[in-house]
């Protein structure tokens, strides 16, 4: 996205878009240590900091000072649309011109979305050895069949082997159909405290709901505690664990 004209320091590096009016915090920093300053449009302005030409990115580094700037501006209750790690312009002019001026209407509505609210993450997780106990003592024919298992001999364990792939796939789809049950209590639990939710696939066998949950910054301690009361409730077989607030990253339109 750069021009082959522009000076070495003329390149962008951009974190995200804020309101015109947005104060950074004093001395913030972003990328190789350089200032973080606003590039403005109308009533938007572009978070960004000065990215050498053809400097690559992807260090690890570079996306924990990404994650920083954003970080810093959520730590001062500023409005921010944040940007997934990575995004450059050529300097300044494409900065107001190809991004700000030219996506105005949807950013400032993006704005409006997120103002006095923010992103909260909740990830419900089966209690294992709960989870297994209750598989076993509501469904007979499992239990039967983990019964017999058990008894075999270990010299005649390789006899056993289809039965015991047909143990794991009768105990998979068990826990299937509880994760989407559980999973779908534990969401209307916690929606009545939040604004917006975006419900997230399980990424590991024992998780029941992985959900961001967009909260009115006013009503952040309602929304805490209906998690300690639902957790609670649950506690013998889910532990729930929130994270946040983050960058609301799930509640930016992709296109």
């Amino acid at each position: 996205m750069t021009s082959p004209n522009t000076t070495q320091t003329a390149a962008r590096y951009v974190y995200g878009v804020t309101r015109a009016a947005a104060a950074l915090p004093d001395g913030l920093t972003g990328l190789d240590g350089r200032p973080v300053t606003l590039i403005t449009h109308e009533g938007c302005a572009a978070v960004t900091s000065d990215l050498p030409v053809g400097r690559p990115l992807g260090e690890r580094a570079d996306l924990l000072a990404h994650e920083h700037v954003l970080e810093a501006l959520l730590a001062t209750g500023t409005v921010v649309v944040p940007f997934r790690f990575g995004a450059a312009l050529a300097g300044p002019e494409a900065v107001e011109k190809e991004l700000l001026a030219a996506n105005a209407e949807r950013l400032t509505q993006i704005l409006d979305r997120l103002d006095g609210r923010l992103e909260v993450r909740v990830r419900g997780t089966y209690v294992q050895d709960a989870l297994l106990r209750e598989v076993m003592n509501d469904d007979p024919q499992i239990a039967d069949l983990n019964d017999r298992l058990r008894r075999i001999p270990a010299d005649a364990a390789d006899a056993a082997y289809y039965d015991r792939v047909r143990l794991g796939e009768m105990i998979a789809r068990s826990l299937e159909q509880r994760r989407e049950a559980d999973g779908q209590a534990l969401l209307e639990a916690l929606a009545p405290a939040a604004h917006d939710l975006v419900r997230k696939p399980p990424a590991r066998e024992d998780d029941v709901m992985d959900a961001a949950f967009l909260v009115d910054a006013d009503r952040r301690e309602d929304f805490e505690r209906a998690v300690r009361d639902t957790g609670a409730a649950h506690a013998d077989r889910i532990t729930l664990r929130l994270i946040g607030p983050l960058p609301p990253y799930d509640f930016v339109p992709e296109s």
